[in-house]
């Protein structure tokens, strides 16, 4: 009777403590449109749907890409959990997305999260990267939404937990930024998907948990976690569907947390400017969006595009602003000018003219669906893809639809190549495509030979010497294709090359930036590779697609971290380097060989001015 007595507070405490609890199901890293993703989330679901939870949260690869309706068959089946649930997007929704995005918002009405559970705060936003191939990157306009709402709390102390989908590290271009918010605020952990395994952390104090996929992998069965939250504790355990809750692979201590002042990882480091004085900056301007197309520039007037919506003229000189338009849905293409006219396509599905003067709006063309391609301007005729299978040819003076060609499988999202009166572009379904520029009849479309969209030469923007087209794909080969009909002429595999090419302005001379530190110059001339110099550039694992430029004996490229390099086009001997920001640098808009302009992830645009040319 008496050891039954002493139980009795034990057992109550322990019921307390049950009641207070409350449970959720985390998911991350479904990437439906992969073999048996499918099949491993609706399993996931219906064992969630026996299990005793509040909610589920999935952070972020829904899809392997945003194509062929993954995301809307993502729904169908998220939608089949009977609980609540909150869902990011990861970077294979938002590096390969046919909609710029958007249709992730369109089914799930946001991108990001904010909702409070039993006193805890839990807030979610991805880190992109928006369509270029780079870091994750924090778009300014969510950082801006971040910091508003913590410093906004009802509740200063309150307890939050965040959702991402990268680690909170140098995977992310500017990681310190999202920390340097978050550490001022109650933060208990992030949660993040992207390594496809469960594992714990910490990000400069703050805890970090990254979640296993829910993809089977080498296993019979997929899996999820059961996140269990006490007052003072969160536990995470691993669940097998219809199997097993395997014991807590990780407890966390929940309560008030103070981050000190101190930091424990490395800052992006801006001195290098100073090594190069003659290098210095014009005017920048901020947009506070992020930016992923390239300023193009008619005379005094520099014209930019951001993930605002707004297009932007701006005077060369100054920077001051001429005149801007809104459109209400995010813009990644860069622009074409011609004719005073300056022509930009939107994820809104239109594409539009305006006036370089004052912005007048001239004429719309509305397509089937988002458009994240750029348009090129040749002989009056806009010539544009889409990512509703079709690629136009429009006339530039009236906005009439000259001819359309409907045999893509993919979305287009490069800037097409106009040469020898065809149009040359690559698509999002493994094809090159060449069309006739008057008809838009097919001439020819090339393939590398591997299976996988992700391999498609889709994203290069192909440039031409005579008869050879050249392109660099993510096969990280160099191929140097038949104008005239498509077949391949030689493939060079020997650098790692990736969605990176250029071409002198004598047509003599192919640049490449190869994925490890080297940039590397090719003949045009030779019908067998042909390499001129390689040289090691400095500039580490690089993954940006922008492509070099040469200008009067200078080359120019920029990097996934920032930097702009000049190097000598003749010898690849460097000249300078010149860091303008922490995020992916777009193609460069080069004037002169002394003065380019930039633009770049984070949502600036920066006028560089080089005093002297070594």
């Amino acid at each position: 009777m008496k050891k039954l007595l002493l139980l009795i507070p034990t057992l109550i405490l322990t019921l307390v403590a049950e009641e207070q609890a409350f449970r959720f199901a985390w998911f991350s890293d479904t990437h439906i449109g992969s073999s048996t993703a499918a099949e491993d989330l609706r399993q996931a679901i219906a064992d969630v749907n026996t299990e005793d939870v509040d909610f589920t949260i999935i952070s972020g690869d829904i899809t392997e890409l945003d194509i062929n309706g993954y995301l809307d068959t993502a729904k169908v089946i998220l939608d089949k959990l009977l609980a609540p649930y909150y869902i990011i997007p990861g970077n294979h929704d938002t590096k390969w997305s046919s909609s710029g995005t958007r249709k992730f918002i369109d089914l799930w009405g946001a991108d990001k999260f904010n909702f409070e559970y039993e006193n805890i705060r839990f807030i979610g936003l991805h880190q992109g990267p928006l369509l270029r191939m780079g870091d994750g990157y924090i778009a300014p306009e969510d950082l801006h939404w971040l910091d508003t709402l913590l410093t906004n709390l009802p509740e200063p102390n309150q307890e939050i937990i965040l959702v991402t989908h990268y680690p909170l590290d140098s995977t992310v271009s500017n990681w310190y930024q999202y920390l340097d918010i978050i550490k001022n605020h109650n933060a208990q952990m992030i949660l993040h998907g992207h390594g496809h395994h469960n594992r714990a952390s910490n990000y400069e104090g703050v805890p970090g948990l990254m979640g296993r996929s829910t993809l089977r992998h080498e296993e019979l069965v997929g899996g999820y976690n059961i996140v269990t939250v006490w007052p003072d504790s969160a536990a995470f355990n691993e669940r097998t569907p219809g199997l097993e809750t395997r014991p807590a692979w990780h407890v966390q201590s929940l309560g008030k947390r103070t981050y000190p002042d101190t930091i424990s990882f490395q800052r992006p480091d801006f001195s290098i400017n100073d090594t190069y004085p003659e290098v210095q900056v014009r005017w920048s301007y901020d947009t506070g969006y992020a930016i992923t197309s390239a300023a193009v520039v008619s005379g005094t007037t520099t014209i930019i595009t951001d993930g605002g919506g707004n297009i932007t003229a701006l005077n060369t000189e100054t920077g001051i602003i001429l005149w801007s338009q809104q459109l209400n849905a995010p813009i990644y293409s860069t622009p074409a000018i011609a004719e005073n006219q300056v022509v930009v396509s939107v994820t809104d599905s239109n594409i539009y003219s305006f006036a370089i003067a004052d912005g007048s709006l001239l004429w719309q063309v509305k397509t089937n669906a988002p458009v994240v391609a750029s348009p090129v301007i040749y002989k009056q005729i806009v010539y544009c893809g889409s990512s509703d299978g079709v690629f136009r040819a429009i006339d530039l003076q009236t906005g009439r639809l000259q001819w359309n060609y409907e045999g893509i499988s993919g979305f287009v999202e490069t800037t097409p190549l106009i040469h020898k009166n065809k149009v040359i572009f690559g698509a999002w379904d493994g094809y090159l495509y060449a069309l006739k520029a008057k008809t838009g009849r097919l001439k020819w479309k090339w393939n590398d030979g591997l299976d996988g969209v992700l391999y498609s030469p889709a994203a290069c923007i192909p440039v031409a010497s005579g008869n050879k087209i050249y392109i660099v794909a993510p096969d990280r080969v160099m191929s140097c294709i038949s104008a005239h009909d498509g077949k391949t002429i030689w493939r060079e595999d020997r650098y790692q090359v990736r969605e990176s090419i250029g071409i002198s302005e004598d047509r003599k001379t192919i640049f490449a930036k190869t994925m490890r530190d080297t940039l590397v110059a090719y003949n045009t001339k030779s019908r067998k590779p042909q390499l001129k110099w390689a040289v090691h550039a400095g500039f580490g694992y690089d993954i940006d697609p922008s492509r070099p430029i040469e200008k009067n004996g200078r080359i120019f490229f920029g990097t996934k971290d920032g930097f702009i390099y000049a190097l000598d086009a003749v010898t690849g001997h460097g000249q300078w380097r010149y860091r303008v920001g922490v995020g992916l640098v777009n193609n460069l808009t080069v004037i002169t060989a002394n003065s380019i302009i930039a633009t770049t992830m984070d949502g600036n645009v920066v006028h560089l001015y080089s005093a002297k040319q070594d």
